[in-house]
């Protein structure tokens, strides 16, 4: 692929501080400099694009053929070492339902909607609440806490490895897992392979002894797919699931703290948690970029020739602010549900999903704010620091104080 040779043109480092400090400036600027598609370079020096517009997004997420999920198509391969950290996103020959197309990917995406459709709403509400007090419990009597590290960071793992079947003792160790593995750095490929190793040895158990839970309900209505093709798409589902609602409650949380907006719900209403939840998704969601998709020909994007096997990144958070289709930026966007968060067309995040990883994030805050309804930043709001991640956007910290109170646990 060819970039503009322009100094002011030259392509964005997709890393670096700025994704971590300010991105929707840094996309700023990129639109400004590049307009609605701008090159970008990985780690190693390895080429792409990355796609800001709304408009540009929509095309690219509605066109799976001349945009493919087929990451054999990739004009890079040559040039990737087998260490490069971020494999686990931008695997070849990954058997799971992120690279398959066609027929077979909407077979796949039926297996997976209709495990996840079975889950009673009811019960899984009872386990987030339950989950929640648990870990509040932990935390109540001290008077301060981190929510991330302590609370958000540990609440999706702990619900979603019920539903599918893990010990609640395997859930320390996942969560490490999986950060490692989204974070893209040198513990990548490390927590991907714990992951795979939990994932296979569950899959085993439930083969021979099945239960009620989402694992067993994949293995007896899998359509012919293969095992592995089973393992690999209960990863994709735990990961997506785990860290983006995690960031989800952080954010919402973090949100909730900062905007005297938001203070009314602080004092013991809930009236405005689904107004922080969904202003989040436009302002400040936790998936911001993703990898990938790859041109099956040559074809022109947003004024920019692409060419064949170029690798497109969507840029979730910067075309979420699109100002030619945004004149609400800042505002309270209401119900207005029409951000890319839980991507588009064919490949977008299941809708049953969607549903489970609003439960526990609306839960998860919900059950935090009654039991510490005086709940307040420890820190001043321009200290909080986010992750090093170009790819999900989520807190190091959120330290707050609030009143001790007893665990509930000892008042049972």
């Amino acid at each position: 692929m060819t970039c503009p040779a322009a100094p002011e043109h030259q392509p964005v480092y997709l890393g670096g501080p700025r994704f971590q400090t300010d991105p929707a400036e840094l996309y700023r600027e990129m639109r400004r400099d590049h307009g609605a598609v701008a090159p970008v370079v990985l780690d190693g020096d390895v080429p792409a694009w990355l796609v800001l517009g709304y408009r540009e997004l929509h095309q690219v997420t509605s066109d799976p053929v001349l945009f493919s999920r087929d990451s054999e198509l990739w004009n890079q391969w040559e040039r990737i070492p087998a260490d490069w950290p971020l494999l686990p996103m931008i695997g070849r020959r990954q058997p799971s339902i992120l690279y398959t197309v066609g027929e077979r990917h909407r077979e796949r995406a039926a297996v997976i909607s209709e495990a996840l459709e079975a889950v009673d709403p009811f019960e899984l509400k009872g386990h987030a609440e339950r989950f929640a007090d648990e870990l509040i419990d932990d935390l109540c009597g001290k008077g301060s806490c981190d929510i991330v590290g302590e609370y958000a960071m540990l609440l999706p793992l702990r619900v979603l490895a019920r539903l599918y079947g893990f010990s609640d003792a395997q859930g320390p160790g996942l969560v490490h897992a999986m950060n490692e593995m989204i974070n893209g750095r040198e513990g990548a490929l490390e927590g991907q392979r714990h992951l795979a190793e939990s994932m296979f040895a569950l899959l085993s158990a439930k083969l021979a002894e099945p239960g009620t839970d989402v694992v067993s309900r994949m293995l007896a209505n899998r359509s012919g797919f293969t095992v592995e093709e089973v393992a690999q798409d209960l990863m994709v589902m735990m990961a997506a699931g785990h860290q983006p609602t995690a960031d989800w409650i952080g954010n919402s949380l973090r949100l909730m703290l900062t905007d005297d907006r938001f203070a009314a719900s602080l004092a013991g209403g809930r009236h405005s948690v689904g107004e922080a939840m969904n202003e989040v998704l436009w302002e400040d969601t936790p998936t911001q970029n993703v990898a990938g998709r790859w041109t099956s020909r040559d074809t022109h994007l947003g004024g920019r020739r692409i060419g064949s096997g170029d690798l497109v990144l969507l840029g979730i958070g910067a075309a979420n602010a699109d100002p030619h289709v945004r004149t609400d930026a800042g505002e309270l966007t209401g119900g207005n549900n029409a951000f890319f968060s839980f991507g588009h067309g064919e490949h977008r995040c299941p809708f049953p999903a969607q549903e489970v990883a609003e439960v526990i994030a609306r839960t998860g805050i919900e059950v935090l704010l009654d039991r510490l309804p005086d709940v307040d930043l420890a820190v001043p709001a321009g200290d909080l620091a986010r992750r090093p991640s170009p790819w999900l956007r989520g807190l190091t910290a959120l330290p707050v104080t609030y009143t001790p109170t007893p665990a509930l646990g000892a008042t049972r």
